[in-house]
């Protein structure tokens, strides 16, 4: 690659992952990792591929990449993605659908976490305690509502019914989509979660998701349903989801998604004492991981730019509006 000036600008840590993926993907394409070239070799990129920008590619602005004209995100969710920096005509797509299998495994494992009472099951085994029991809930036959029926919702949707567990899901429009039997568009939120025992929060955050699970949300689900949220945690009031967790201890609740997040230092910041409530059970932002899962997102974000380099429609292109203010 280094007789050539690059045509994609990788801005990930450099691995044998990557390299592999490029090479299957794009054989023969110049291409550089951002970390081991200088901005006056990017007179000719007109792809990027990054996971964080301000942690891969620090002050960039598009001014650098001239003919830039595609930035391809290695993961699905692009809130707080910088699009200032990338001005239109670029486009920019995240890897949606990429973490799909993983994610809803996780929130399938969250759901039952809750239903089964694992947590206060496992505390009793500690003491060594037989009796009683937990209050044991069961997903089969009840009504499950998918908040985001994209792909990880389907994907989600497919492994409840597995439980006999009827699907009904939330999208933008309400146009009906497969492996549900009812969808809400997103402005009957309130009116699609009454008759939920459980609820899969997997949406993005979007100017039109942020804060729409609030304390009125709450109230009218069932005083013991479930809620599960795998999507992001800015979708949800967190002092709203405490005060009814503590208000009605029928209720639960399992997250996998945080406020604050600084995957940096390793640590989330929580202003509620969730961890200390019986009815919730959390897990630190590990639902997109696990053997495999890297080399298979990867290779989702690979695909898509594999299209723009051969001239085809790309996939998954954000809507601007979505996220800026």
């Amino acid at each position: 690659m280094a007789s050539q000036l690059p045509r994609l600008l990788v801005a990930l840590s450099p691995r044998d992952e990557v390299d592999a993926a490029l090479a299957q993907r794009l054989p023969g394409l110049p291409w550089s990792y951002a970390s081991r070239s200088a901005p006056a070799d990017w007179a000719e990129v007109e792809a990027v591929l990054v996971g964080s920008v301000e942690r891969e590619l620090g002050d960039f602005t598009a001014a650098r990449t001239p003919k830039l004209a595609f930035v391809q995100g290695v993961y699905t969710g692009l809130d707080g993605f910088p699009f200032e920096r990338f001005p239109e005509p670029i486009r920019v797509a995240g890897n949606i659908g990429a973490f799909a299998p993983f994610v809803a495994e996780h929130a399938v494992a969250l759901a039952l976490a809750a239903a089964r009472a694992i947590v206060p099951a496992q505390a009793k085994v500690r003491a060594g305690e037989l009796r009683p029991p937990p209050e044991q809930r069961v997903l089969f036959r009840g009504t499950a509502l998918v908040l985001g029926f994209g792909e990880i919702g389907r994907e989600v949707a497919v492994r409840l019914a597995g439980f006999g567990m009827r699907v009904v899901g939330l999208n933008r429009t309400g146009r009906m989509a497969p492996d549900c039997e009812a969808m809400y568009p997103a402005d009957r939120l309130r009116e699609a979660l009454l008759d939920a025992d459980l609820v899969v929060d997997v949406r993005p955050l979007t100017r039109a998701t942020a804060g729409s699970v609030g304390a009125s949300e709450f109230a009218a689900m069932r005083p013991e349903a479930i809620y599960v949220n795998v999507g992001r945690a800015g979708t949800v009031d967190p002092e709203a989801l405490y005060r009814h967790l503590v208000d009605r201890p029928g209720f639960r609740a399992a997250l996998d998604v945080w406020w604050e997040e600084d995957f940096a230092a390793g640590r989330f910041p929580v202003r509620f004492p969730f961890s200390d409530l019986p009815n919730f059970v959390g897990t630190p932002h590990c639902a997109g991981l696990g053997p495999g899962s890297s080399a298979y997102v990867l290779d989702r974000a690979v695909a898509n730019l594999a299209r723009f380099f051969r001239g085809e429609p790309v996939l998954h292109v954000a809507d601007r509006r979505d996220y800026l203010p």
